[in-house]
């Protein structure tokens, strides 16, 4: 498949450089994440000490009720907001999985395309229906991916309105939730 020693250590370069990409995109990500749930974490502590000192101060059983209330809509807040990193952070370590492994099959593609080229001027006379079947083949398969990239990234625009949706429709349901627990403690 490589003509000379030089286009091989080539190709073995290019391969090495893109796993790095992607060695570095993953790590990058994990850190992302790491230091998310960190700082999630610190804000559950705080949020945890300041809720249950508002719950102790409460002198009734209606007062508490009334904090509860209070409480349910941030903490869900936090929580849709939480969920909402962790999705952005995978959907933009997807998308630059996505741009690597799109490069690499373009690279791919001229490639093959080169090599059919030099396999074609030094094939045999009357081989050119099988060459022509080859471009064929590789033409057909180059339209597949291109259809499937095409798909993959409408799902993914599909989920994230989805994702966005539920969301905000969860904000909203325990914000009326939380309104109407106020309304029965007063």
């Amino acid at each position: 498949m490589f003509a000379t020693p030089e286009q091989f250590a080539a190709a073995n370069k290019a391969a090495v450089e893109s796993l790095l990409t992607l060695a570095n995109t993953a790590l990058a990500s994990a850190e992302r994440v790491a230091a998310l749930n960190l700082n999630t974490a610190r804000s559950v502590l705080e949020d945890g000490v300041s809720n249950t000192k508002a719950l102790l101060g409460a002198k009734d059983v209606q007062e508490v009720i009334s904090v509860q209330a209070t409480l349910a809509q941030p903490n869900v807040e936090k929580a849709v907001a939480y969920s909402r990193s962790v999705y952005e952070i995978s959907a933009q370590t997807q998308e630059e999985f996505a741009k690597v492994l799109e490069s690499q099959f373009t690279e791919f593609q001229k490639t093959v395309a080169g090599l059919l080229d030099k396999a074609a001027k030094s094939a045999p006379a009357g081989s050119d229906v099988a060459v022509a079947a080859v471009k064929s083949a590789i033409a057909a398969a180059n339209s597949a991916f291109d259809s499937m990239n095409k798909a993959a990234k409408q799902v993914a625009e599909i989920a994230e309105a989805n994702v966005a949706a539920a969301t905000n429709a969860t904000v909203k349901a325990v914000g009326a939730t939380a309104a109407a627990g106020k309304k029965k403690a007063a």
